[in-house]
C-alpha cells in the first residue's frame, strides 16, 4: 500500500475512519495514530454533548459552525478559526451553535477506548 492510501484523509470524507456516536446529534470519526489521535466531530444544530473529562489532553478547532465550550463550568462562545486546549482532567462539553458545528479534536496521548467503532464517550 501506498502512503497515500494509509496515511492521507479528507475531512469532508464520511466513509473513513472509526464510525462513533458521542451522543444523540454528535458524531466522529476518528483517526489514531501512535502517539496522537485526530477526531473529526459533528454536532447538530443546538445539541449539547455531556460534561465529561479524560485524562488524555485534548485540543479541539472549531472549522465551521458556532458553538459553546464548556470548560470547567465556564461557557465560552467559540466561532471559525477558534482552538482551545483542555487539559487532562478538566470537565467540559460542547453545545452547537444554531446551524451546529464541525471540530477538528486531537488528543494526546491516544484514547483506547476511541480505537473502536460505538457510542458514547467511552469513559
Amino acid at each position: 500500500m501506498s502512503q497515500k492510501d494509509e496515511n492521507f484523509f479528507n475531512i469532508d470524507d464520511k466513509e473513513v475512519g472509526i464510525f462513533r456516536e458521542l451522543a444523540e446529534g454528535i458524531t466522529t470519526r476518528i483517526f489514531p495514530g501512535q502517539q496522537a489521535m485526530l477526531s473529526v466531530v459533528r454536532v447538530a444544530p443546538n445539541v449539547k454533548g455531556n460534561i465529561h473529562s479524560h485524562e488524555q489532553e485534548q485540543w479541539g478547532y472549531l472549522i465551521s459552525g458556532s458553538a459553546t465550550r464548556i470548560q470547567d463550568g465556564e461557557h465560552i462562545e467559540v466561532s471559525v478559526g477558534d482552538f482551545w486546549c483542555s487539559p487532562g482532567h478538566v470537565e467540559h462539553g460542547i453545545i452547537g451553535g444554531p446551524e451546529g458545528a464541525v471540530i477538528l479534536d486531537i488528543f494526546a496521548p491516544p484514547r483506547p477506548e476511541y480505537t473502536k467503532s460505538g457510542k458514547g464517550y467511552g469513559v
